[in-house]
């Protein structure tokens, strides 16, 4: 599985590997891939051991393309107890996407008793499937297709690697994990019809293991625009939220029901 990743780092950036590609368009690179790549080059320049990536926050502009995303990156602030840094990606002198990463130094909690809220989230066991597909009408399978459906639904999963010959970090494997938060949120009975211009990533730790999950909070529409809101989780329980907001592409609906190509 050495083969199996979604881009080649070189001098001219993040050259795109066939993993990277989506299914809105033939030479149209994912979500997950744009915003793993923003993660990791946001972390290999401005990341620290001390700080914990908190938000960030990546705004999608238009397709990215099967070129190389060339990142741009620069630090807005480092204090003693946040760090900011941003990140462009481009393709042929064009913006694609635009990363912010806001990281604060780790401390003690506050003296008193906190409210938590309770996220009931019990994943499958662990086997040699990669992802678990999950919904309230169909519990937990391996077949995308069966929950086609138009109940919550949530996902456990693992994440391939990012660049050729690393392994993604606690960070990027969120960040990469949580642009799923479009897939459970927006996916209704007859397909995935909307296209997220964002994602939002917020954690109060990095997840342990190499599993993270995502259950669907909110889907709230109005005239072809969406937000939708999903806990994440890894096998400790809740890290986190994802949120996105979308627009409708009816004209390029993803229909699931007949299932997904193996990885």
């Amino acid at each position: 599985m050495t083969d199996v990743h979604m881009f080649t780092l070189t001098d001219d950036g993040y050259v795109p590997a066939k993993y990277a590609f989506g299914r809105w368009g033939p030479d149209m690179l994912n979500g997950p891939a744009i915003c793993a790549a923003a993660a990791h080059a946001l972390e290999k320049d401005h990341g620290h051991a001390d700080f914990v990536p908190v938000r960030t926050t990546i705004d999608l502009f238009k397709a990215a393309r099967g070129v190389p995303l060339v990142p741009t990156t620069r630090l807005v602030r480092s204090g003693r107890r946040i760090h900011v840094a941003e990140v462009d990606l481009h393709q042929d002198d064009a913006l694609v996407a635009r990363a912010t990463m806001v990281a604060l130094h780790r401390s003690s909690p506050p003296p008193g008793d906190e409210w938590h809220s309770t996220h009931p989230f019990d994943p499958p066991a662990p086997d040699e499937h990669r992802r678990w597909f999950g919904s309230d009408e169909h519990g937990w399978t391996t077949t995308m297709s069966e929950h086609q459906n138009g109940s919550r639904k949530r996902l456990w999963s693992t994440v391939i690697p990012v660049v050729a010959g690393e392994e993604p970090s606690p960070y990027v494997r969120v960040v990469m994990a949580a642009e799923s938060t479009s897939l459970v949120t927006n996916w209704g009975s007859e397909g995935i019809g909307y296209i997220n211009c964002d994602l939002t990533v917020a954690i109060s730790r990095l997840p342990g293991g190499d599993r993270i999950g995502l259950q669907a909070d909110t889907h709230i529409t109005a005239d072809g625009l969406s937000v939708g809101t999903a806990t994440l989780f890894d096998a400790d329980g809740p890290i986190g939220t994802g949120m996105v907001t979308a627009v409708s592409n009816a004209a390029a609906q993803i229909d699931f029901s007949q299932g997904v190509p193996r990885r």
